[in-house]
């Protein structure tokens, strides 16, 4: 278990220092979330028919629409009444997601049992203490449907947990299908979670303009006494970092 955690905490300090947003792929085992992963980012992450293939998070930059970037992370797939001895190892690879800008829900939408392996995501997101980040549900392999109009009534087989979430996209990690809608759509939740600030920036404190303009979104610049006064938005992840400085 300590041999996971270990990685896990590099990882997610590097991230930090990444200073990107970052996009929790979950979902039940064998949904398609590394074969999402594989597609968004061209890398070759390792896409198995197999319990725990993802038990280290992969995390790769991907390309928003607009050209800004995210980190997406992959995580072990979920899995119901998992066995006791694999508990704490299970939980140590999730704790990252509370961390997360976003929760992509990754559900094979042509599985005979969706509605309750969605089910068995929301209820451990919940345990987790993760439902305050907005959740986005992606419906995976539609390629293998009949046609669209059979999306709906397997839509409507997800229990209410998994569908009163911030909104679902279907697509089809394997072919590539829905991608460029799937990315309008997290760049649009990440958008939304920015907040309008103002703050007063000390002038040795160049970094934070750095991280300000890198982050967020400048409206306004004023050069005076006692620093450098930045209008505009920040992700919220960042407002605690610049409240000392809030005018």
């Amino acid at each position: 278990l300590e041999g996971v955690r270990r990685p896990r905490e590099l990882h997610r300090r590097q991230r930090k220092r990444a200073a990107l947003p970052v996009v929790a792929i979950v979902g039940y085992t064998n949904a398609g979330k590394s074969t999402l992963l594989n597609a968004l980012s061209g890398a070759g992450v390792l896409a198995e028919d197999k319990l725990f293939a993802t038990l280290d998070p992969t995390t790769r930059r991907v390309a928003l629409p607009t050209g800004r970037e995210a980190l997406f992370s992959d995580t072990v797939g979920f899995i119901q009444k998992l066995p006791t001895d694999l508990v704490a190892a299970f939980r140590a690879t999730l704790e990252e997601i509370r961390e997360a800008d976003l929760i992509l829900h990754v559900v094979d939408i042509t599985h005979p049992q969706a509605g309750r392996q969605s089910e068995t995501v929301m209820e451990t997101l919940g345990d987790l203490g993760a439902l305050e980040r907005p959740v986005l549900l992606a419906l995976n392999k539609i390629d293998r449907l009949p046609d669209r109009a059979a999306l709906g009534p397997l839509l409507a087989d997800l229990p209410p947990a998994a569908r009163e979430v911030e909104g679902y996209v279907p697509i089809s990690a394997a072919k590539g299908t829905g991608l460029d809608d799937l990315l309008g759509r997290v760049e649009a939740i990440l958008s939304a979670g920015m907040v309008d600030v103002t703050v007063r920036l000390p002038y040795e404190r160049g970094d934070l303009v750095a991280l300000f303009h890198e982050q967020g979104t400048v409206t306004g610049v004023t050069h005076g006494e006692g620093g450098t006064v930045l209008e505009g938005r920040l992700p919220r992840r960042w407002v605690d970092l610049f409240r000392p400085y809030k005018v």
